[in-house]
């Protein structure tokens, strides 16, 4: 096949697009064949006024000799014979495993962890603390309108993970071709086709608990296992080799390999591991707080006097202000278009916020977390000093906002200005299960609070409004990657306990339900590789 890059089409042209690669190649329009959509992007920069573009890379199927085509185009570096993509021979292993592997953790890379096994005939058994999806779903609800939380079954945990309640986001900065295997199973797995070909693909919370139960449904259908409410209470290692695992305190799995996919908020896991002696190492990780906008306010800053029309997606920004004097940052993490802020709390007398947003993304309401980066040094010389530093502005968030899950509240004139009570809102605050009006201050870092009244207005002049004084913010936003990692060699294993894969956001190796996913594969082939059934 032909491979073309760099195709721009007007976003309002509604040409076939056999009839655009027909043009490009100079071909009558009979001999283009078939056109596979290999990505496709938005350029919204209208460069001297012109129109807003789709971005696309195609494969065309031609009936004329391609070599020849080529030829003629071969001056031209946006046309090529479609690369090959290299294939990875899976290498079984040959050190016999008496048990099967056990996955601790059923989110992104547990799940791809426990699959890539599964279908390779090692039969997992997947251990997962929280509740299965749908009974997972009820219980996030629960503590959204009745403030009732499940400690063990909420937006952190449960099958799925955290991704599960999300703007459910497949972008990633990895580099790494098993991403192409893992949207074809997403797609197989009822997730939109246009996944494997958007530049910021995304499915949305309400499609993505889909997947989750189809990929579950797969594991057990290849021989896997999976349980929920079975929390991993406690390890044993001999002489050097994790040995077993201890489900709530009373069960014992005897065992030679764990997939550790915990997620980045099991603190009492970290805990845990760390009295083990299990080498972990503290990590930067960010805190902050939820801006919420009008999403027509970010499709004008984007689109222009394009905003609103059908074709075009609710607009995202990605924004980053940077302190010369005191040498921090600020800048948005998990900007979600159309949706909602949502309770992410795991732990009780907290409050934590996070973003999400179905897939039509079709709430009116844009928001994103406004964060600072928080430096190892900024929290204690201990490994789990992270954790305690977490939970310090989480509890305070909790008193401030009144103590009963309502989350502290404040309008960007109030924060500004040192001032609170403003009802003046741009929106209406969407997070559930409610708030307070309140200072941010009293719930956050000085260093965080400084920096982020130094970001606002500067992000006011890259996107007008946003700055506005009656737009809402609405803290703490913590959970933002793990405080620890759980350190490993360049064969994905535990660095002083063998048997021992650390994977995923938990482990301090990745960022996003994309990154998770892959690092869970590419554990799984590590293990593939060293052992067999």
């Amino acid at each position: 096949m032909i491979r073309i890059n760099n195709l721009a089409v007007p976003f309002d042209d509604k040409s076939d697009l056999k009839k655009t690669v027909a043009k490009r190649l100079k071909l009558p329009l009979q001999a283009v064949l078939e056109v596979v959509v290999v990505r496709k992007a938005i350029d919204a920069r209208r460069r001297n006024n012109s129109k807003i573009n789709f971005v696309y890379s195609l494969d065309v199927k031609i009936s004329e000799n391609e070599q020849k085509l080529i030829n003629k185009f071969k001056k031209d570096n946006n046309v090529m014979i479609t690369p090959n993509r290299p294939t990875e021979e899976i290498v079984y292993g040959d050190i016999k495993l008496k048990h099967a592997p056990i996955v601790i953790g059923l989110g992104p890379a547990g799940l791809l962890a426990a699959y890539t096994l599964a279908q390779h005939g090692y039969k997992p058994i997947v251990v997962e603390r929280g509740d299965n999806i749908d009974d997972r779903t009820k219980a996030v609800a629960d503590f959204w309108q009745n403030r009732k939380l499940k400690t063990e079954s909420n937006i952190q945990f449960g099958e799925g993970g955290a991704g599960t309640f999300s703007d459910g986001k497949l972008t990633t900065r990895v580099s790494d071709e098993k991403m192409k295997d893992i949207l074809e199973l997403f797609v197989k797995a009822g997730a939109p086709e246009e996944i494997k070909y958007l530049h910021k693909p995304h499915i949305g919370t309400d499609k993505l608990r889909n997947v989750v139960k189809y990929l579950r449904k797969e594991i057990i259908a290849a021989g896997g296992e999976v349980r929920f409410k079975a929390k991993v209470t406690d390890i044993k290692i001999t002489e050097g080799n994790i040995s077993e695992v201890i489900l709530n305190g009373q069960e014992t799995l005897p065992c030679e390999v764990v997939v550790l996919a915990i997620g980045h908020s099991a603190r009492d896991t970290y805990e845990m591991l760390y009295q083990r002696n299990v080498e972990l190492e503290a990590k930067p990780f960010a805190i902050g707080v939820r801006i919420e906008h009008p999403q027509e306010l970010i499709d004008k800053a984007q689109y222009g006097e394009y905003a609103g029309v059908a074709n075009l997606a609710a607009a995202d920004y990605s924004l980053v202000y940077n302190d010369i004097e005191t040498k921090r940052s600020a800048y948005s993490f998990c900007m979600c278009p159309g949706g909602m802020v949502v309770g992410a709390t795991s732990e009780e007398n907290q409050v934590v916020t996070n973003g999400m947003s179905n897939y039509q993304r079709n709430s009116g309401i844009a928001n994103s977390a406004i964060i600072v980066t928080v430096n190892t040094d900024d929290f204690g010389g201990n490994v789990l000093d992270g954790i305690s530093f977490q939970r310090k502005y989480e509890k305070l968030a909790f008193e401030v906002g009144g103590e009963n899950y309502n989350a502290p509240m404040q309008t960007v004139g109030d924060f500004l200005n040192n001032n609170v009570g403003s009802t003046d809102f741009l929106v209406k605050p969407t997070y559930l299960p409610g708030v307070k009006s309140a200072d941010l201050r009293d719930c956050l870092p000085k260093f965080v609070t400084t920096t982020i009244a130094k970001a606002l207005p500067y992000f006011g002049q890259k996107i007008k409004g946003f700055d506005a004084p009656n737009v809402v913010m609405t803290g703490v936003e913590t959970r933002t990657s793990a405080p620890v990692r759980i350190v490993r060699n360049k064969e994905l294993v535990s660095l002083n306990t063998k048997g021992l894969y650390p994977t995923g956001e938990g482990a301090g190796y990745a960022g996003g339900i994309m990154s998770a996913a892959i690092d869970g594969m590419n554990v799984a082939i590590k293990i593939i590789n060293k052992y067999k059934m």
